[in-house]
């Protein structure tokens, strides 16, 4: 199995679509590469540890690569907001890959130079490597399995397609 953490926005939006992908066989949400030990979504939500809501997507490399998981977490964001995503704004929902293998960083900076031949403003996806990730709050797991109607940046339409996926 592989493992990269994706950081879209609200986190909620982006685990459920990431959890439909056939390649996915684990997801978590929790909170990535800030300043702070074990903060929780309060602290978060002050803007002042640094950390991003983040997506922990495992997946099965023989079913697909992590070109194609890329491919898909584009469909969801907008790649050239800065700390924004949807109604969200502060540090805590900006966009980001975080990769714990080496090796995976030169796809993720080929797959992200494909993406910004795509739009005249720069594309502001964070790329580094993982330094810290956090779980956040049972709540948070699989919210909007546990409340449909809740607020989500990601169309609903995104989630059928990534169940075909």
């Amino acid at each position: 199995m592989k493992t990269i953490y994706l950081a879209g926005g609200c986190f909620w939006g982006v685990v459920k679509y990431m959890s439909l992908l056939s390649a996915v066989v684990e997801t978590r949400v929790g909170y990535a590469n800030g300043n702070t030990e074990y903060p929780t979504y309060e602290d978060v939500c002050t803007g002042t540890t640094g950390h991003a809501e983040t997506v922990c997507v495992v997946f099965n490399p023989e079913i697909s690569n992590l070109d194609y998981i890329l491919d898909q977490y584009y469909k969801i964001i907008d790649p050239i907001s800065v700390n924004r995503q949807g109604a969200d704004i502060g540090t805590q929902y900006r966009t980001g890959i975080y990769y714990v293998g080496e090796v995976d960083a030169p796809v993720i900076v080929d797959s992200v130079n494909r993406l910004s031949e795509d739009f005249r403003m720069p594309v502001a996806i964070e790329i580094c490597p993982l330094m810290c990730f956090y779980m956040a709050e049972e709540y948070h797991q699989k919210y909007l399995e546990k409340n449909p109607e809740g607020y989500c940046h990601v169309d609903k339409e995104m989630f059928e397609e990534a169940k075909k996926n």
